[in-house]
């Protein structure tokens, strides 16, 4: 089971309603077109078409599956006081004195540029849990990174 924020899973829902409604319709309305013109073992549009309809179903069904097995979490029910899933956590690396900071999320809705690790990821997993001051240890290849947490900030979702 993978919990989702609210806004991710209403945004996952809403490509899913579009591609079944939308996008899929199209594609099997191209498909007949190619496949309308002729022999289609030398016919590249409905190659095309066909691959584009099996991309489309296999996100559909991709999308369909992460729903199915999804809960949306309830910001309001996480601890305050430790890491935990959509806390924002600012960190020292003891190593270099870097300050980071970001929000912890689910695979789902990682996004470094934007500041959102995932939960599963060496650095969230290992914060995962901890206080403000403890120190997190993170295997990485060049070695172990130790992190103190300075600060938490519970989530929102976003």
């Amino acid at each position: 089971m993978e919990y989702l924020s609210k806004q991710r899973y209403d945004e996952l829902a809403g490509e899913l309603k579009h591609l079944i409604e939308v996008v899929y319709p199209k594609v099997t309305d191209d498909l007949a077109e190619a496949s309308a013109q002729g022999d289609r073992s030398d016919n590249a549009g409905y190659r095309e078409a066909r691959r584009i309809q099996a991309k489309t179903i296999s996100r559909i069904r991709f999308l369909q599956k992460i729903l199915e097995h999804s809960r949306v979490i309830d910001p309001d029910s996480l601890p305050k006081d430790r890491v935990c899933l959509l806390s924002r956590v600012e960190f020292t690396n003891l190593s270099t004195n870097a300050r980071m900071k970001f929000q912890i999320v689910s695979p789902h809705e990682m996004d470094l540029e934007a500041g959102r690790i995932s939960l599963k990821s060496p650095i969230g997993a290992a914060l995962m849990g901890k206080k403000v001051g403890e120190i997190a240890a993170v295997q990485v290849p060049s070695g172990t990174l130790r992190l103190r947490i300075e600060s938490i900030t519970p989530g929102d979702g976003r």
